[in-house]
């Protein structure tokens, strides 16, 4: 289906049906791609934006796993911090924009900080609600055979959680990826976010749709990567989509 729009598109474009000045062609499109690429500037704008979101990721994931642990093991800090951390959970992206820059400046950390926040929150909530959705019948087993805290966490717990963690991780890794535009806007002078605003500021429609074409051929290496390297963890379950 993505192959047959994009031959339409190209085709209508080239019929006249369409003038191609505020949506141009796919062939304008790779061609702006490939001479992003011989030039260089491809290259420097994707590093720079998957660094940034490699490091908000893990900054974000590890807290978010952190802290959805804590509190969905021990109920004093789920009634404690759970609904502050709700609360912010509404709080737009660009509203802590002004806030970074503030306490941060202007230079990579902010970006990397509200990249960050973004992962934080959907692997907090995956995390936690895996925890609270553990059947209760599992642990009752591992008390009746006596198992140790520790055994009852490595042989129950951790193997209950993973599938519901590691959805939510790689909804975290996807709002990576959304909040890096957002990041890039806070001065940056390289990243595919940068792109997106220059070409919004001259007139590129063009550099626009190649730096989204981008943005949504890395997500999906990303997302690929992440499955690909939690697979052998899964490797246990039995479901029903190896059936169907």
């Amino acid at each position: 289906m993505p192959l047959g729009l994009v031959l339409g598109w190209e085709l209508a474009t080239r019929a006249g049906l369409t003038q191609g000045r505020l949506l141009p062609p796919p062939s304008r499109v790779l061609g702006t791609l490939l001479a992003l690429a011989q030039s260089g500037d491809l290259r420097l704008h994707v590093q720079a934006t998957l660094l940034r979101v490699a490091l908000g990721f893990v900054a974000g994931a590890g807290l978010g796993i952190l802290a959805g642990a804590v509190t969905g093991t021990v109920p004093l800090m789920r009634h404690l911090v759970d609904p502050g951390l709700q609360a912010l959970r509404a709080v737009p992206s660009l509203a802590w924009v002004p806030l970074f820059i503030l306490w941060l400046g202007i230079l990579e950390t902010p970006k990397v900080a509200l990249i960050a926040v973004g992962v934080f929150f959907p692997v907090y909530i995956g995390v936690s609600g895996a925890i609270a959705s553990v059947d209760r019948k599992l642990v009752e087993v591992g008390r009746i055979f006596r198992l140790s805290r520790w055994a009852l966490a490595r042989r129950i717990l951790l193997p209950a959680v993973l599938p519901g963690t590691i959805v939510a991780l790689r909804t975290g890794l996807g709002l990576g990826f959304l909040f890096v535009v957002a990041a890039e806007l806070m001065g940056a002078s390289e990243g595919l976010g940068y792109l997106l605003v220059e070409g919004q500021q001259f007139g590129k429609p063009d550099q626009i749709l190649a730096a989204i074409l981008a943005f949504a051929t890395l997500g999906k290496l990303a997302d690929a990567l992440l499955v690909f390297l939690t697979r052998p963890l899964l490797r246990w379950q039995d479901v029903a989509r190896d059936v169907l």
